[in-house]
């Protein structure tokens, strides 16, 4: 895994070697082994390192034999050695056994078309003086970061992450107004946004060709998840693990040791456990606890990791994880506010300790419907299509604005927000149901010029346009979609990118294998829930080789007690929240609301700990990044 860098001139100019220097050096942690620098007529890379297949051949930037052709690359083929073959019978010859090379002679032998024969996760570009074009990709799912921006004076910069962009001389740092909303409503800011003006990510499964002459600027989707066509009858369990096998026998290649996080979930266990049948060593395996005996699921790791025979570590997390705030800002740069960022954190660093490459269990519940909120939308779903929404917005819409909201109530009183979600369409609906500060606390955080500058925009928008495209797919297919273009590649990969190369660790998430996903994603999806219970067709599929146990408990995040950190604890971080000049003189925030919303938390009348939490960060963030409101 590696961290990259480039920028290319308008014109005739030189690229100032000090400035990518310097930008290559603050991402460091993502390659700590190398670096390589490559300055051409007006365009310029930088690579750093983190060696993990042929870690003497794969030095980068990479060039053609040539010398015409060069790339710099963040990621990993898993299926560079029968490309090679592949390419070896078109009659290329290689200098080194990595897949750097591999992904380079795939451009020259196949140019843009390169990227729809890769399996893996990957963000790289390529500076090809034949057509004077700069080309950038990113793997199908986002698993790999990339911004970019195109400067006033023509200058284009990309990195892998954005502390590397501002950094590059004269840049004018100014919030975005729609992503900051994003960001308050949903915890991250989603792709392709990024929390500053005219910086952006590269959407996940994209291509970017800009041409060096013309300034011109080819955006290109070259793959797309498929949940309207219908499904392809009744699932195979079998089948399945035989599949999700495969790509974990993938993932397992390494010139370096290898290990795997272990929460003691099902899509993590399952991991180990296919891992461990195709290893003749005991694996790697670690996990984060909590002090907290409510949060605690060390117990259950334990349970699998005995099952399989493992290496097991634990760390428990606690309270005093609050000192890692600072910390969290520097490593995610824009804000971000899942609060389960700080056990991964922790985890990487474990991990670390005894390995370089970790594989995960990550996406598992989106691809087979595991998270609560898919069972309670289906439930609303059910409601939403005998009534139409005329007479359900008036009705329910009344009912949510009276019935009081009950925090500390058993579930079945909570019904105000239930009653909210049936006065919506099904997008929003969805939309407020993943929201960490829902509408109304954000109606009256914001000051009037904050409201006056969003224009009537709501994160929602996206929700609904990405609802449309997949018109006519099952209801449970349409917000599963949505959460693998917003939720998915924005926070938890995001997460798990951040704090794995802040460790200098690379992860890899054999349930996003994209073959696998398109395969799961063509399950009926009757199987995915079925009884009320999620996941239905991947626990049969597992039955036998984890523990009952495993698989029949209830499901819990990774998940910390953030509430009762933020009464006590960490209590003196809303107190410096409620000074904060930087954030309260951006204008967006009144200052009342802001000081009510902590009170309302410390005296126990409301629970506000995610709003809280994201306010937090966001602050942390913005004095970082030094961020101008106009």
């Amino acid at each position: 895994m590696c961290g990259i860098t480039g920028v290319m001139i308008a014109g005739d100019g030189q690229v100032d070697q000090a400035s990518l220097r310097h930008m290559t050096n603050l991402i460091a942690h993502r390659g700590p082994d190398d670096d390589g620098f490559f300055f051409g007529a007006g365009v310029a890379f930088g690579h750093r390192r983190l060696s993990i297949i042929d870690a003497e051949g794969g030095h980068q930037p990479m060039f053609s034999p040539d010398e015409r052709v060069v790339l710099t690359y963040n990621g990993e083929i898993y299926n560079f050695q029968q490309l090679r073959r592949e390419l070896e019978n078109l009659g290329h010859r290689f200098k080194t056994s990595s897949d750097t090379e591999v992904l380079l002679t795939s451009y020259l032998e196949w140019g843009a078309d390169c990227v729809n024969r890769f399996r893996g996760m990957f963000a790289f570009a390529v500076w090809d003086t034949r057509t004077q074009e700069l080309f950038l990709a990113r793997d199908r799912l986002g698993i790999k970061p990339l911004y970019y921006s195109t400067l006033p004076d023509g200058t284009f910069i990309f990195a892998s992450e954005l502390k590397s962009l501002v950094a590059y001389p004269g840049i004018r740092k100014k919030l975005r107004i729609d992503a900051l909303e994003d960001y308050m409503a949903l915890g991250y800011v989603p792709d392709p946004k990024s929390i500053l003006d005219g910086f952006d990510k590269l959407p996940p499964a994209h291509t970017l060709t800009v041409n060096k002459v013309t300034g011109q600027q080819r955006m290109r989707a070259y793959w797309n998840l498929d949940v309207v066509t219908p499904a392809v009858g009744d699932e195979q369990p079998g089948e399945l693990i035989e599949r999700l096998e495969e790509a974990v026998k993938l993932r397992m290649i390494a010139d370096v040791p290898l290990g795997s996080f272990l929460s003691g979930g099902i899509d993590s266990s399952t991991v180990v456990g296919l891992m461990s049948r195709n290893n003749p060593d005991p694996i790697e395996t670690c996990a984060i606890g909590s002090d907290d005996p409510l949060f605690d699921e060390s117990g259950h790791a334990q349970l699998v990791s005995d099952h399989f025979g493992t290496h097991h570590r634990l760390r428990l997390a606690s309270a005093r994880d609050g000192e890692l705030i600072d910390t969290m800002a520097e490593v995610y740069d824009e804000p971000f506010a899942d609060m389960s960022a700080l056990p991964t954190y922790r985890v990487c660093a474990l991990a670390r300790e005894k390995v370089k490459v970790a594989l995960s269990g990550d996406g598992g519940d989106e691809l087979f419907a595991g998270y609560r909120r898919y069972r309670f939308h289906m439930m609303e779903e059910e409601l939403r299509s005998r009534v139409p929404l005329a007479i359900r917005r008036p009705i329910f819409g009344a009912l949510g604005a009276i019935y009081p909201k009950l925090d500390r109530a058993p579930q079945f009183l909570r019904a105000k927000s239930t009653f909210e979600a049936l006065a919506r369409t099904s997008a929003e609906a969805y939309c407020q149901s993943v929201s960490k500060t829902p509408d109304s606390v954000r109606l009256r955080l914001y000051t009037q010029k904050m409201h006056n500058r969003l224009f009537g925009y709501h994160p929602h928008d996206r929700f609904k346009k990405l609802a449309a495209e997949v018109h006519g797919a099952h209801p449970l297919s349409v917000v599963q979609y949505i959460d693998f273009k917003t939720y998915l590649p924005g926070d938890i990969l995001t997460k798990v990118d951040r704090a794995s190369m802040a460790h200098s660790l690379e992860v890899r998430v054999p349930l996003l294998d994209h073959k696998f996903v398109e395969w799961g994603l063509r399950l009926d999806p009757e199987s995915r829930i079925r009884d009320g219970v999620g996941k239905a067709v991947f626990k049969d599929a597992v039955r036998g080789i984890l523990p009952d146990a495993i698989i029949d408990r209830p499901k819990k995040g990774f998940d910390i007690p953030m509430a009762s950190w933020l009464r006590a604890e960490l209590a003196p971080e809303l107190a410096k929240l409620q000074q904060s000049e930087r954030l309260l003189d951006l204008g967006v925030f009144d200052r009342k609301a802001l000081g009510k919303l902590v009170d309302e938390h410390l005296t126990e009348k409301r629970d506000h700990h995610t709003s809280l939490w994201s306010l937090i960060m966001l602050d942390k963030s913005l004095e970082r990044l030094d961020v101008s409101y106009s």
